[in-house]
């Protein structure tokens, strides 16, 4: 589990490096994604990876690796929108959209080592596909939650939905060792 926590870290150490360029950038206009644009951008990222796995030929000069720190990085922004509600302008500095992130990143990464625990690794026998179908999956729950306008009757909410997403895309990453 130790040699997992590091690995863990080390992805999104990469993810979190992009995010706050990106930051520095962009700043934070994503603030006012309402989180089914948030849920779609996803959706489009985990194709494009379905496609990728799927196809030899290959148009854009981009692989997994990026769609998956995509996927990570959009599902923890719509944990914070989940947190904060939606901005009308964008409303957080670096520090404090750093600050939100690893709040988040904190609370997944625990999600992630209870079931760990509980599933004794599992992950480790899948397959990179296996882990992109799981996303996709999720991501068709997430769109009907959001079309049962946020309700559930026995199911987990859309954030438990995202943090799964953000440790499948994980786990994906490590086994492509990026």
């Amino acid at each position: 589990m130790q040699d997992t926590s590091k690995q863990y870290d080390a992805v999104i150490d990469t993810c979190k490096s992009l995010f706050i360029k990106k930051m520095s950038d962009y700043g934070c206009a994503w603030r006012i994604m309402r989180l089914p644009s948030l849920t779609d951008q996803i959706f489009i990222k985990a194709q494009r990876i379905r496609s990728l796995q799927e196809n030899e030929v290959r148009k854009v000069d981009e692989g997994e690796v990026s769609e998956f720190i995509g996927i990570i990085n959009y599902c923890i922004m719509a944990l914070i929108q989940i947190e904060k509600g939606i901005a009308d302008q964008p409303d957080l500095s670096t520090e404090e959209v750093t600050e939100l992130y690893e709040k988040q990143v904190a609370i997944t990464k625990k999600l992630m080592e209870d079931k760990n625990h509980d599933y004794g690794e599992a992950w480790r026998d899948m397959r990179v596909s296996s882990l992109t179908d799981l996303i996709l999956q999720k991501l068709l729950r997430v769109k009907q939650i959001e079309n049962n306008a946020g309700k559930t009757i026995v199911s987990e909410g859309i954030d438990a939905n995202y943090q799964d997403m953000i440790n499948y895309a994980v786990f994906a990453l490590i086994h492509l060792n990026a």
